[in-house]
């Protein structure tokens, strides 16, 4: 959809800005400010969580547009630090805007936190009665804003924003009858680009869980579906088809291992080597082509835990963030410690193996031991019960499912790829409305 624009046009004077419409005026952010309540942070030292307490909001507890996520959540303070920061108190309809490292989230405050306060990392902008705080709110929102924000961090290690350059940012500004049109556009036309984006994010969500079910039923059922069935000996397993042999991985794999970290204070021991170095965050559930680490021969010579593990093995993320994670080897290559390594001849192909584990991923990952950072361990995986039939229909089962991989990823592509349109356009959408690039007067009741 194409939008007119504005009959006449000025220079602004501000580079972020360009060319305004001629009857807009161009101030800073503070000169919209109710002046009795400037613009300011909150609470420096919060103290314990007071049960009883006033509310405080952080950066965490909110969401970019959406306000705080959980007021059950939100952390309290004493109410004489609160009326020691009483000047940072926000009340309904205020903005509340994230200057900490993750600045630029912005919110309405509702009145069910009308009282409460903020801390260091969140700032309160208390638009002028004659000003529509809604408006500013999108200003607040737009790419026009966090440049302004951006320049001003530079290149800062602690990228936070300062109250200088917060109420410094300069902001075009129509007529208040033109700021109560835009605003409501935008709040009609985000909400329809919202909802898209949600179908599509949905769409992938829907795209994934099919594909992991296609797998899960091919590794345990196989591809005829009235084949006679068994139990498998492994409770979580349940049944498999009668002619499929149950194996126990430490039997069938030539090749089962793991790794280690060179040491970090020897410089030449990684990183400009000969030999690839995988670790788990280079694992990304398909063949790996390429990873960026590497081990000099005089690492692997030192640490005999090192071992080059030959193109086609099959490695498993035992533990942390990335746990249960797989790649196939496109190379020959060491690992590291937090990886299980399966290759050689067997029984079992590793594309076999690979679909198995990706498809009883949560079960596999279920058995995992220890508590903040659960960990598979190599002789958990090494100990699994893997049911598989003969080559040949392990074979026909991969190709089958390497092709759902193709066309399910294919689709989620394509889903990723509207979704980022969507939210390409919403950004531009925002930013022009607010700059006065396009005219929406009349649109905003627009159905």
């Amino acid at each position: 959809m194409s939008f007119p624009r504005y009959p006449r046009y000025k220079d602004s004077g501000v580079e972020w800005l360009a060319e305004v419409p001629e009857h807009w005026s161009v101030a800073q952010l503070k000169r919209v400010v109710t002046p009795t309540r400037p613009i300011t942070y909150g609470i420096v030292q919060a103290g314990p969580h007071v049960v009883d307490g006033i509310p405080y909001i952080r950066p965490a507890d909110m969401s970019d547009e959406g306000g705080v996520v959980s007021v059950e959540e939100l952390l309290r303070t004493s109410p004489e630090i609160a009326a020691d920061y009483r000047r940072s108190a926000i009340r309904t309809g205020d903005l509340v805007c994230s200057i900490g490292p993750s600045f630029g989230k912005v919110m309405v405050t509702p009145a069910h936190l009308d009282g409460a306060n903020l801390t260091q990392g969140t700032a309160r902008v208390a638009v002028r009665p004659d000003a529509c705080a809604r408006f500013v709110f999108w200003v607040l929102r737009s790419t026009v804003s966090v440049a302004q924000w951006e320049s001003s961090v530079g290149g800062a290690t602690f990228r936070a924003l300062n109250l200088g350059p917060l109420t410094s940012t300069a902001i075009a500004i129509p007529p208040i009858e033109d700021q109560r049109s835009i605003a409501a556009f935008l709040d009609r036309e985000t909400a329809k680009i919202d909802s898209l984006i949600a179908e599509q994010q949905r769409l992938i969500e829907l795209l994934k869980e099919k594909r992991q079910a296609v797998i899960s039923h091919a590794v345990t059922r196989g591809l005829e579906p009235d084949a006679p069935m068994k139990p498998s000996g492994v409770e979580w397993l349940g049944d498999v088809p009668a002619h499929w042999e149950v194996w126990k991985l430490s039997h069938v794999f030539e090749i089962i291992g793991s790794g280690t970290t060179p040491k970090t204070d020897v410089e030449d021991y990684y990183l400009d080597g000969e030999i690839p170095w995988v670790n788990t965050g280079d694992l990304r559930d398909g063949i790996l082509d390429s990873c960026g680490g590497r081990v000099t021969t005089r690492a692997l010579a030192e640490h005999t835990s090192l071992r080059i593990y030959p193109a086609g093995s099959l490695a498993v993320a035992m533990y942390g963030a990335t746990i249960g994670r797989l790649a196939i080897l496109g190379f020959r290559a060491t690992v590291n410690q937090a990886c299980c390594v399966f290759g050689g001849n067997s029984a079992i192909l590793v594309e076999f193996l690979f679909y198995w584990l990706l498809g009883l991923r949560a079960q596999v990952i279920s058995l995992a031991t220890g508590g903040g950072q659960p960990n598979i361990s190599q002789e958990i995986l090494r100990g699994l019960r893997v049911a598989a039939p003969s080559t040949d229909e392990q074979l026909k089962i991969v190709h089958r499912l390497d092709t759902l991989m193709r066309q399910s990823r294919l689709l989620v592509d394509e889903a990723e790829r509207a979704t980022t349109l969507l939210q390409e356009h919403r950004t531009a959408l925002i930013s022009a409305a607010v700059t006065g690039k396009i005219d929406v007067r009349g649109l905003a009741e627009a159905a």
